[in-house]
């Protein structure tokens, strides 16, 4: 949407940071629907995905992508990293 981040939430965003590592979801086209809840297209999923990976980044956070996998296997995953 080209919108910029608000001077007070640039503010609370350094003020007060989540844990240094971030869990984000990639988009993956073989499980994505359209419906009530999820109004974006494919095209736009992604627009937003990269911008909020990029602000993520910017902000020094260390992203981490969820591996496209089964559930199970992305808790196991999750799991691992929060052990590590």
């Amino acid at each position: 949407m080209n919108l910029s981040v608000p001077a007070h939430m640039d503010a609370a965003v350094r003020s007060h940071p989540y844990n240094a590592r971030v869990f984000v979801a990639p988009p993956w086209s073989e499980i994505f629907a359209q419906d009530a809840e999820r109004k974006q297209t494919p095209a736009e999923a992604e627009r937003t995905y990269r911008v909020l990976a990029a602000t993520y980044a910017e902000y020094g956070y260390e992203l981490i992508d969820l591996p496209q996998v089964h559930v199970a296997e992305r808790v196991e995953f999750v799991r691992r990293q929060v052990r590590a």
